[in-house]
């Protein structure tokens, strides 16, 4: 189960213990708002795109849109973003659960800029009714991120 892979990759770090399950779905932004009891845009949601032959995933936050003149000049080619299916594929996680931790694939991850104005964000955890509470600094070391990027539009606080 793909909760269960995210919780092993987290207890690395002694935080398997800090994944919120929820009674009630998860698996949008909004829904994942209210479960948690904060404002969408401290949702922290994982995108996932073409990359070649491969995939990419980036983490931004609840609030942001991919701006497509970003990405191209980011990574040198127009986002394109996998199906359902190719999600499980590639992360191991379904649509509504998907996050940076526990990846079955070889995948890059990136965090976007978007997150930096808040000190936590709320990613999910592998299933459509979880999230945890982390730091940025916690999340680009869980995630085992390549790098900060800027590829979104959101609007400022």
């Amino acid at each position: 189960m793909s909760i269960e892979r995210v919780r092993k990759h987290l207890s690395r770090w002694n935080r398997d213990t800090d994944i919120m399950e929820f009674e009630t779905s998860s698996a949008t932004v909004e829904l994942a708002a209210m479960a948690v009891g904060v404002e969408p845009a401290r949702i922290a949601k994982s995108l996932t795109f073409r990359d070649g032959e491969n995939a990419m995933l980036i983490v931004v936050a609840g609030d942001a849109k991919i701006d497509n003149a970003k990405f191209k000049a980011t990574f040198g080619f127009k986002a394109r973003m996998l199906s359902a299916e190719e999600v499980l594929k590639f992360t191991g996680h379904a649509v509504g659960g998907v996050c940076p931790f526990g990846i079955i694939s070889d995948m890059r991850v990136f965090l976007d800029e978007s997150m930096k104005r808040f000190d936590f964000v709320y990613p999910a955890c592998g299933s459509s009714n979880s999230a945890i509470k982390v730091n940025l600094d916690e999340l680009e070391e869980f995630a085992e991120t390549d790098k900060w990027v800027d590829v979104c539009r959101w609007e400022p606080c």
